[in-house]
């Protein structure tokens, strides 16, 4: 007798994902694909919300592992992101899973501490690097939601023909600039996106640093105002 495991149910539902992408995912195809009545599914995951988190903490194993500690913390923010993005890509509707779910298990808070201790170590308070850190993870989804949406388009199909159908035609500097969207590299706007994204956060911890810098500066002032 095969004793089913709930590793087991991850792995198949992330194969079935694969196979029938995120709508076609049911708890009686997964059932069927394992070769169990579906009550057994439910001794290990009581909704297919519980195994939708599992799965998505499944999918986001390893992206918080340790990296090289010579590299600079932009580079470290910036290699964390694109785990996160293969991550992601590796299974059909992974962005779409990961984003309906907030899960704190291992692998996901794994990412999310590492994240944050980087931006803390670079100089960030606290709160700041945990907004920074889950707004860099909304891009990356975001990013990757689309990505996969439009690898989804039927073949022959793409951005530029629905563009081009479109009624009223869109303005001549309009369409330029979406055709060009439509047809460049998704890793190559991901990365565009993503620079623009970090250089904004190193520019803020330049202005905190500068601030901070001013602080003693002003207290000393004050003191020296003070009558003796």
């Amino acid at each position: 007798m095969v004793v089913l495991r709930r590793a087991d149910v991850v792995e198949g539902a992330l194969e079935l994902l694969d196979a029938d992408g995120l709508d076609g995912l049911t708890m009686r195809k997964l059932g069927a694909a394992l070769n169990v009545q579906g009550g057994a599914l439910y001794r290990h995951f009581p909704s297919k919300e519980a195994l939708l988190d599992a799965m998505a903490d499944r999918l986001l194993a390893g992206v918080g592992a340790p990296l090289p500690p010579d590299l600079p913390w932009l580079e470290q923010c910036r290699e964390l992101a694109e785990r996160l993005r293969a991550a992601l890509l590796a299974r059909r509707d992974g962005a779409r899973v990961v984003a309906g779910t907030f899960v704190p298990a291992p692998n996901t808070m794994a990412a999310t501490g590492r994240a944050i201790e980087i931006l803390c170590a670079a100089g960030f308070p606290p709160d700041q690097a945990a907004w920074i850190t889950f707004a860099v993870f909304y891009y990356v989804l975001g990013h990757t939601i689309e990505e996969q949406g439009q690898a989804r388009l039927g073949p022959g199909e793409d951005w530029s023909t629905r563009l081009a159908a479109a009624q009223p035609p869109p303005a001549q500097l309009v369409a330029s600039a979406m055709r060009a969207l439509a047809t460049a590299d998704p890793g190559q706007r991901f990365r565009f996106g993503l620079n623009l994204f970090l250089h904004g956060v190193a520019r803020h911890l330049e202005e905190l640093d500068g601030q901070r810098a001013a602080k003693p500066a002003t207290a000393r002032r004050k003191r020296s105002r003070t009558p003796g």
